[in-house]
């Protein structure tokens, strides 16, 4: 793993090497400007072997997870130097999306048709849940259940999971697969994007096992790919192939990018084929930023919980985080 420090302002903070090694060159006082305590105002993350799909902050804001095509789970540090100190190994195909849970576990899912638990602590894998019979696109925990997480897959089903029973809880049939999943403020409601360019709210206190749905959103003209819901729960974030993020427009490619809300729910951001970060103001659908840096898609850009910075992987295989003014 290297790590390289971006140039800020003709300065160049760090570099990696070829064996991992940081060396120091100059460090820019944080009086200067800074508006977080990142060693750097633009931090590079090398590592991964392949396309990074997703990347999320824990809440405490002091670590990232990472997944890629390259069958990983990646821990890094956020202040500091930003090393990968831990690799989470176990499924064996692309790790499409990960998330932390409320317990502090790692919730992925994969092209190898599986969602797994992984204890960021140990390391180890602690959960395997089997029954999914293609892709599984996206996966989601609950906000207020530790244990419950949802995931949806090209086998045109999404399913609810709870690591205390084997099986799947619940299975929702779509017509189409179904590419991205969101749990909303209450444990029993579960957003799912779908092929058909449908949102559906579901409701998982129906006495069938297959749910029931009470909302559907249309508007989107092409696949959805991102789902993410608001802070308070009040509002849906949706990414679509159509280039739009629920009506903001920007470029797309055939990738599941994601998108994100701030933790003030004032902002939004979004994956771009275009190789930029899009920042956006949801009072006034204004672009605030148009961030450059990758030289691949842009597939998920998150906020940190804490402190006014920005993560993004792309299919370059690099993780930038980044101050921004918020």
């Amino acid at each position: 793993m290297a790590m390289t420090v971006v140039p800020q302002g003709g300065a160049l903070v760090a570099t990696g090497t070829t064996t991992g090694a940081v060396v120091p060159i100059a460090m820019t006082p944080f009086s200067q400007g800074r508006r977080s305590h990142l060693q750097a105002p633009i931090m590079l993350l090398t590592g991964h072997g392949g396309e990074v799909y997703s990347l999320k902050f824990h809440r405490e804001g002091k670590v990232i997870a990472s997944s890629s095509f390259d069958k990983a789970i990646f821990l890094w540090n956020v202040y500091g130097d930003c090393e990968n100190y831990y690799i989470l190994k176990g499924h064996t195909s692309a790790v499409l999306e990960v998330h932390w849970t409320k317990n502090n576990n790692l919730v992925s899912c994969s092209a190898d048709k599986t969602v797994q638990v992984f204890d960021a602590i140990s390391g180890q894998r602690v959960k395997k849940f089997i029954g999914h019979t293609s892709f599984v696109n996206s996966c989601c925990p609950s906000r207020s259940q530790a244990e419950v997480s949802v995931s949806g897959s090209d086998d045109t089903t999404a399913k609810v999971w709870d690591a205390r029973v084997k099986s799947a809880v619940q299975s929702l049939p779509h017509r189409f697969a179904v590419t991205s999943v969101a749990f909303g403020e209450e444990h029993h409601q579960v957003f799912t994007g779908c092929l058909d360019n449908e949102i559906r709210m579901w409701d998982l206190r129906a006495l069938d096992s297959r749910g029931e749905v009470c909302l559907a959103l249309k508007g989107h003209e092409d696949t959805v790919t991102g789902i993410a819901v608001s802070p308070d729960g009040s509002y849906v974030l949706s990414n679509s192939m159509d280039n739009t993020v629920r009506g903001v427009q920007h470029n797309f490619e055939k990738n599941l990018l994601r998108c994100s809300w701030s933790p003030d729910g004032q902002r939004i951001a979004a994956g771009s084929a275009d190789r930029f970060v899009w920042i956006w103001d949801t009072t006034t659908r204004n672009a605030l930023y148009k961030l450059p840096g990758h030289v691949g898609s842009v597939n998920d850009v998150q906020f940190h919980p804490l402190e006014p910075i920005i993560g993004s992987c792309s299919s370059d295989k690099n993780i930038y985080l980044g101050e921004v003014k918020i």
